[in-house]
Order: structure tokens, then C-alpha cells, then sequence
């Protein structure tokens, strides 16, 4: 088990790495200290926490300075797309979520699921060459079905539902 502890003005971050993850990294956050909201023209420490996370992720190759430019945003955009969030570059709590954990913050789905997080999960599987069904935002059982061969082909367990560990290897597959 490797970690890593990164400390910010009075913040600590530990940076742990399970090596039965695979390359999956995960933040824990030590303090339940609650993030401000960050956008372009923000300015400071929590700016600073940002680019170290944004650089740890490999999304922003900058300054570690505590301004949020316009390169920030755009990394901050990048990596809201790779976490399936919306990407307006406004760094709330689900983005905040997202840089810690190094995966996307979404809701367990299975067969009967509907709405918008099973038409990202169809539309990824598409790309992908895992779903051939119609992206209708309805898990059913076609979509069950390319579920269980991505969580197959990615070593995962094959259920079929589409929880953490399925969320994450589908955030880096190209989409």
C-alpha cells in the first residue's frame, strides 16, 4: 500500500493507492472541511488544493499558484467529462467528490434504472463496442447484458450493475 500525504492550510489530504486497484488512485479526505465553490477569477489556498489535484490526475500542467485561469477551467472541463459531470468548469461539491476519489460520483444502476445516467452507461458501452441496443436511458436487459461483458473484459465482478468500481473503469474508456 503506498500513500502519500499532501497538507494545504490546515488541510490534509492522504493520497492512498491500493495495489489491488489496479492504477486507481484514491483520495481520502482527512478533515471534513467543506470546499468552496471555485471558478475562473477564484484566488487562494483552495485554488492551490485544486491545481495539485488537477496535476495529480494528470489534467493541469501549470503553476501551482492559486489563480484560477483560463487553463485551470479547462482542465477542470476536462476532467468533469472524463467523471461523466457537467462540464462548466465551476469547481462545486460533485466535482470536489470527483478529484478525491479519482472517479465519478453516480448512483448504483441495475435493470428497471431509467434516466440520463443510464444513457451515459449505453452510450459509453456503444463507443466502446460493448452495447448494440438503442440509447434510450431504460437498463434493461440488452443493456444488462454489455454490462456484464465490459465488467468481464475489465476483471471486475459481473453483475451487471453498474456501481463504483464499474463508474470508474467506464470514466476511462474514450467517451
Amino acid at each position: 500500500m503506498y500513500t502519500e500525504e499532501i497538507t494545504t492550510n490546515n488541510e490534509t489530504l492522504a493520497l492512498a493507492a491500493d495495489p489491488n486497484a489496479g492504477q486507481k488512485l484514491e483520495f481520502a479526505e482527512a478533515s471534513r472541511v467543506i470546499k468552496p465553490t471555485l471558478r475562473r477569477g477564484s484566488t487562494g489556498q483552495s485554488v492551490k488544493e485544486l491545481q495539485q489535484l488537477l496535476f495529480h490526475w494528470q489534467y493541469y500542467f501549470g503553476l501551482i499558484d492559486g489563480i484560477f485561469s483560463v487553463y485551470v477551467e479547462s482542465a477542470v472541463k476536462q476532467y468533469q467529462h472524463r467523471v461523466f459531470l457537467p462540464e462548466d468548469g465551476i469547481v462545486g461539491s460533485l466535482t470536489w467528490q470527483a478529484l478525491y476519489s479519482g472517479a465519478p460520483i453516480k448512483p448504483i444502476l441495475m435493470i428497471g434504472s431509467s434516466g440520463d445516467d443510464v444513457k451515459i452507461v449505453q452510450n459509453v458501452l456503444k463507443l466502446n463496442g460493448y452495447y448494440f441496443g438503442v440509447v434510450d436511458g431504460f437498463f434493461g436487459p440488452m443493456t444488462k447484458v454489455a454490462v456484464i461483458q465490459f465488467q468481464t473484459a475489465k476483471g471486475l465482478p459481473a453483475d451487471g450493475i453498474v456501481g463504483a468500481r464499474t463508474w470508474h473503469a467506464l470514466s476511462n474508456l474514450p467517451h
